[in-house]
């Protein structure tokens, strides 16, 4: 995906970083959500249990949307999809990392972090359709 136009020296997909990000998210999202259904159902009580199951959820969306995102680099400016996985990835961290710190301790400390990480990736849905009515002009 790391294809450089030799003339401009501009990078014409998706920083390689982004999609990284993007597969170890949904690859870890995996990995907590067997752990949360296996080691996590005998500890944790059914309400803390569906709450970790939340940050899982939005963790897998987010990681499968940034992968996705490289398909729109036909008709997106590719700095806007690089602006939009930073955000998604931001979001990811704090509001899923925040959620599974909230449910495995139980301490309200972590609560007021959620809001926004929730708020960095709905930042992220509109700045993505912001740059798809937009389009590819001037990139």
């Amino acid at each position: 995906m790391k294809t450089v136009d030799s003339d401009t020296n501009l990078h014409l997909g998706l920083s390689e970083i982004w999609l990284i990000a993007g597969i170890l998210l949904a690859g870890s999202a995996v990995m907590l959500g067997a752990f949360g259904a296996h080691g996590l159902k005998a500890i944790l009580s059914p309400s803390a249990l569906a709450t970790f199951e939340v940050g899982v959820r939005y963790q897998m969306y987010h990681g499968l949307a940034i992968i996705a995102l490289s398909a729109l680099v036909s008709v997106v400016q590719v700095t806007w999809l690089n602006r939009v996985a930073a955000l998604f990835v931001a979001g990811c961290v704090l509001f899923s990392g925040s959620v599974y710190l909230l449910s495995i301790t139980g301490s309200k400390f972590f609560g007021p972090i959620t809001p926004l990480g929730g708020l960095l990736m709905i930042i992220g849905w509109i700045m993505l359709l912001f740059a798809v009515v937009k389009g590819k002009e001037n990139d």
